[in-house]
């Protein structure tokens, strides 16, 4: 008899093991790429906004500060770094990529790619699932 505090443990498959593993750092990878569209595509506004005030209105001198051009520019390294993880992860095409890249230098384009990810990562996370578990399956045996 089992006492009801004590978790009881079920064993998984090696290939259920490999799927669940490459599912969970699939997710990561979308999770963190999720975050950075969001603070990029901001940060391009924020430095569209500046560029307008800057050359439009205020001749040539910074209006918020000379920051803005800077955080942007780190933010969006670290944003083609989540770009390549969640590429590399799921094994998408070249297209891909390039789309996705182009969001973080195109205003507001950050927002669209992030919504069509979420879609192609809905649609692709189950096969890459499969393919994991059944690479996994021939390895064991």
């Amino acid at each position: 008899m089992t006492s009801p505090d004590v978790p009881q443990t079920t064993q998984q498959s090696p290939a259920d093991a490999a799927a669940a593993a490459l599912e969970r750092r699939s997710r990561s990878a979308f999770n963190a790429y999720r975050v950075m569209a969001f603070v990029t595509g901001t940060m391009l506004l924020v430095l569209c906004l500046e560029m307008v005030l800057k050359y439009g209105f205020n001749g040539g001198q910074p209006v918020l500060g000379t920051w803005v051009a800077i955080v942007h520019g780190w933010i969006y390294v670290i944003y083609i770094v989540t770009v390549f993880n969640l590429w590399s992860t799921m094994r998408w095409g070249f297209g891909r990529i390039v789309a996705m890249v182009a969001g973080g230098v195109v205003p507001a384009l950050s927002f669209i790619m992030e919504t069509r990810a979420k879609r192609w990562f809905a649609a692709d996370l189950p096969a890459l699932r499969a393919r994991a578990a059944a690479r996994a399956a021939t390895r064991a045996g």
